[in-house]
């Protein structure tokens, strides 16, 4: 028995199926994503059943599509859809290119238990939730999961594992450590940087950082990702100890490709957080818990939190680590980044 996949590892190969455009199992339906999905998957599925669309609540009310079932909307998939309809309804980048949607057959009543279950399957694999569903039982090559474990597996907080550590030395600290973690659930692995010796005693300078290549590797302007990361590191530097936690949660959460998305709707005249809601996304999909497991495992449980989000602050108090102060991270605005700061401020409560 010990060689057979646990809950969670049959949902890590369920994400990364649904990346490559297989159909996983999920409680009596065959699921597919909308936006990996190829021509030749559609038609098998469409010999098994009549296939639906299931898309987040937030997807839906751009859509104008009725939501009945509270997190998620349920659409008939007209006969002659192929992929490209499907992807122009899970992707809104591409609005302005494809106007013309609908009229939509909005379904409603019986168990969407499934379907719910599919949505969250989706954004745990940075996909946007939009999923192909047809009524029928997986065969026995796929990945087969029963919505309620699968939903309270989702949910439930990451175990990470130390897997590597080793000296580096960096300009802000030549003395330095930097860790690796991996996740139980085969997902991303994040790290933490290790300035000086912090007391394990003590209440070290602590920092959550999300990561962000276009921010923190490229050098973007139009967010304050980079410029809080050295700045970070330079203040623990002259500390003389801090940790800088490094989660692997791009783009809130929501992945580069989506981010990507995001950029483009907002290059339209959205706002952050008016982006993630038309790609299907909440706010912030990010989970801070991962930050809390990560200061336990290397023994901390007080801290002082460079912040100005307060959600972290709450988090962390809420998962064993008392936070008994936070530190602003504030940094001078640019032209680029105005108006997505001020967004954090107004809609996502930052204390800027």
């Amino acid at each position: 028995m010990s060689l057979l996949p646990t809950l969670a590892e049959q949902i890590s190969r369920a994400r990364a199926d649904l990346r490559m455009g297989l159909a996983v199992g999920i409680g009596g339906w065959l699921v597919a994503a909308a936006e990996t999905i190829r021509s030749d998957r559609l038609a098998a599925l469409r010999q098994l059943g009549d296939p639906i669309m299931a898309l987040s609540a937030r997807r839906a009310e751009t859509l104008k599509i009725r939501i009945y079932d509270g997190e998620t909307a349920r659409i008939g998939i007209p006969q002659d859809a192929g992929p490209g309809w499907l992807r122009a309804i899970a992707d809104p980048s591409a609005d302005m290119m494809n106007p013309m949607k609908g009229p939509f057959h909005t379904l409603r009543g019986g168990d969407t238990s499934p379907h719910l279950a599919a949505i969250a399957l989706a954004k745990s694999a940075q996909l946007l939730p939009a999923l192909i569903m047809v009524p029928a039982e997986a065969p026995a090559s796929l990945v087969q999961l029963s919505p309620g474990p699968l939903l309270e597996s989702l949910a439930r907080e990451a175990t990470l594992h130390p897997v590597a550590a080793a000296r580096l030395p960096l300009e802000s600290s030549p003395n330095s450590r930097l860790h690796i973690f991996r996740p139980e659930d085969g997902a991303a692995e994040h790290y933490a940087v290790e300035i000086g010796n912090p007391d394990r005693n003590g209440t070290p300078l602590v920092r959550l950082h999300s990561a962000c290549f276009t921010g923190d590797v490229l050098g973007s302007l139009k967010c304050d990702c980079g410029p809080q990361l050295h700045t970070a590191l330079h203040r623990m530097g002259e500390a003389g100890e801090g940790v800088l936690l490094y989660l692997n949660q791009e783009g809130r959460g929501i992945g580069l490709a989506n981010k990507m998305r995001a950029y483009a709707l907002q290059n339209e005249g959205f706002d952050t957080v008016e982006a993630n809601h038309r790609l299907g996304f909440e706010d912030d999909e990010r989970d801070f818990r991962i930050g809390a497991a990560l200061l336990r495992e290397m023994g901390f449980t007080r801290v002082r939190l460079m912040t100005n989000n307060p959600r972290k602050v709450l988090m962390l108090g809420t998962h064993g680590i008392e936070v008994t102060e936070r530190v602003p991270l504030i940094l001078p605005a640019n032209r680029f980044n105005r108006d997505y700061l001020a967004t954090k401020a107004t809609k996502s409560g930052h204390l800027l």
